[in-house]
């Protein structure tokens, strides 16, 4: 940071003036106003889909014009209060410069993500790993955390399947995040994710290392045409189970889908009838699909490059509580002692070091 706030004034007024033109805000202001044309019409609720794609789309473009606008609002509120020289409204505005600049770069990380499917909506997978009964604790815990991230943001999720470990914890967990580039903001969560602590299970206290795998693919959309042959899918129903394998449900509503080319196996549990839990292990299993179709073309392009790509088995990030604490991201180096404070979903540092390491790879 600069010594003179009129040069932070500059600094910050180049940085919003490059992200208002990567956003392009006379698309974005027309863009909204073809989404309120539609969410007007009365005949969009006929279509439960596609109307809460169009509110979904429209919430999140109106709060990005409304914070670049903001932005930008108490930024010339600096300026002025520098140019009038008035010594308490510029005591005001230097105050809020640490603020000011944190939410600058915050929207510029936003501009970081233009994948092909960046601004889809987010599925999670988690699956416990080595570990035994810590790693299943380990995958309800990585559960809780992104869950806790998206109330933070006030981004909507809807929990599909919840498989329970015998003892503690979960064998595996699939969700949704839905908001506008939700897959964009957290595809680099996508890997292991390895827990050191004194085990809460073993009556001797020894320390315990346990692992769990996180996956996370983009929500399909009509236009991607993932069709898949009903001869191609194995169908399995049967009852739902909470934890410790106790009976949720006095009838078979649970879905498993079995992808018989591929052996991919989805299953969906929490909603209410069969029908709906096919429906929604059918969203998921065209979403494992295309992620597969999208990671073939990616090694394709690597192949021809003569690069060599990541599995999503890599270790990303450790989450050390013992002996000391400290949560560590593998990539970026982003670290902090506070770990309590990111298992309640406080990950926006890591994920926005991990979208600019992400960037700065791809060049």
């Amino acid at each position: 940071m600069a010594d003179d706030p009129a040069d932070d004034v500059k600094d910050l007024d180049a940085t919003l003036t490059s992200i208002e033109t990567v956003l392009d805000l006379d698309r974005m202001r027309r863009d909204l106003a073809e989404l309120e044309t539609q969410a007007a019409d009365p005949e969009l609720w006929s279509d439960q889909e596609r109307a809460q794609l169009v509110t979904s789309r429209l919430s999140y473009l109106r709060g990005d014009l409304n914070r670049v606008s903001d932005l930008r609002r108490r930024l010339e509120d600096l300026r002025a209060a520098i140019d009038l020289d008035d010594p308490e409204l510029l005591a005001e505005g230097v105050r809020d410069l640490p603020a000011l600049r944190t939410d600058i770069e915050t929207l510029e990380v936003r501009t970081l993500l233009s994948g092909k499917y960046d601004e889809r909506h987010a599925l999670i997978t988690i699956n416990s790993q080595a570990g035994g009964v810590d790693a299943a604790d380990w995958a309800q815990m990585l559960q809780r955390m992104y869950l806790r991230w998206a109330e933070r943001h006030g981004h909507q999720t809807e929990v599909y399947d919840t498989s329970y470990a015998e003892e503690a914890g979960l064998k595996s967990t699939t969700f949704v995040v839905r908001t506008p580039y939700a897959y964009g903001t957290l595809s680099g969560e996508h890997g292991v994710h390895r827990l050191v602590r004194i085990s809460p299970f073993d009556n001797q206290s020894r320390r315990q290392t346990s692992f769990a795998g996180v996956d996370v693919t983009p929500v399909v959309e009509s236009t991607d045409h993932v069709v898949i042959p009903e001869d191609e899918i194995r169908v399995d129903v049967y009852r739902s189970s909470g934890p410790g394998g106790q009976g949720v449900n006095t009838t078979d509503s649970a879905v498993r889908l079995t992808h018989l080319p591929t052996g991919i196996v989805v299953s969906c549990q929490n909603e209410r009838s069969q029908l709906q839990n096919r429906a929604s292990a059918m969203v998921v299993l065209q979403a494992k699909l295309l992620e597969r179709r999208r990671q073939e073309e990616a090694n394709a392009m690597a192949s021809l490059r003569g690069e060599a790509t990541t599995s999503w088995g890599n270790q990303i990030r450790n989450y050390v509580l013992h002996p000391y604490q400290m949560v560590k991201d593998l990539r970026t180096e982003v670290e902090t002692g506070n770990v309590q404070a990111v298992l309640d979903g406080d990950l926006d540092a890591f994920i926005e070091a991990e979208i600019r390491w992400r960037r700065g790879q791809s060049r």
